[in-house]
């Protein structure tokens, strides 16, 4: 069936006011500082459905917060998950917090991202770099878990685990499974280490044992 212009003019006027019906909607909570960008965009507005996907150099931000990615996922009422695949950067401007990882998803009403895969978080404020297979970030409590082949790295300090707990205002690190810190040339080992990372000393409880050259 052929349509003449009028009725080409029309049903291209019909998809333009879909689109933006769909992006008011997307930008209705002005206070949120919501927007996203992508080189594609599908997705429904279905109640209880809706779901918006980013393709192809996907960027999004709420609030502090920006998200890269090769693809993004948008869920939820007030677009609250988001779920990022592919080359995944972000970032916290507020606090200055760099992270990279293969996926990450995150609650935007409770501010918790979770990283999967290779990944790693940078507290640029604090000068500390640390590196897990999986980081769950808990920006309003300031608390972060690290788990899984766990390295920090703080100056000349390196700190290797299996599991870890960082509470940013209280630049504390909770180090256990196989914790190790190494402090220049020294050496600590325990069951449990925490590190305090504002003056660098070494507290350890259980089975401890280290390495101290003069």
């Amino acid at each position: 069936m052929m349509l003449n212009r009028s009725a080409k003019f029309v049903v291209a006027l019909g998809i333009y006011t879909v689109f933006c019906l769909f992006f008011a909607a997307m930008y209705a909570n002005a206070a949120d500082k919501f927007s996203f960008k992508a080189d594609k965009m599908s997705g429904t507005k279905a109640v209880g459905k809706e779901t918006t996907i980013l393709a192809g150099n996907a960027e999004v931000r709420s609030n502090n917060l920006i998200l890269k990615a090769s693809r993004i996922e948008i869920q939820g009422d007030d677009n609250q998950f988001i779920d990022c695949t592919g080359g995944v950067w972000g970032m916290e401007e507020e606090k200055n917090i760099l992270f990279q990882t293969d996926r990450l998803r995150y609650d935007r009403k409770l501010k918790i991202a979770r990283l999967e895969g290779n990944s790693t978080l940078e507290d640029r404020k604090n000068e500390i770099v640390a590196k897990g297979n999986f980081i769950e970030y808990d920006d309003q409590a300031e608390i972060t878990v690290f788990q899984i082949s766990v390295r920090l790295f703080k100056d000349n300090m390196v700190c290797r685990s299996e599991y870890a707990v960082y509470r940013r205002n209280e630049k504390l690190l909770d180090l256990s499974g196989f914790p190790v810190v190494f402090k220049k040339d020294d050496e600590f080992r325990a069951d449990r280490i925490r590190v305090d990372l504002d003056t660098d000393d070494v507290t350890m409880e259980g089975d401890v044992s280290g390495m101290i050259k003069n």
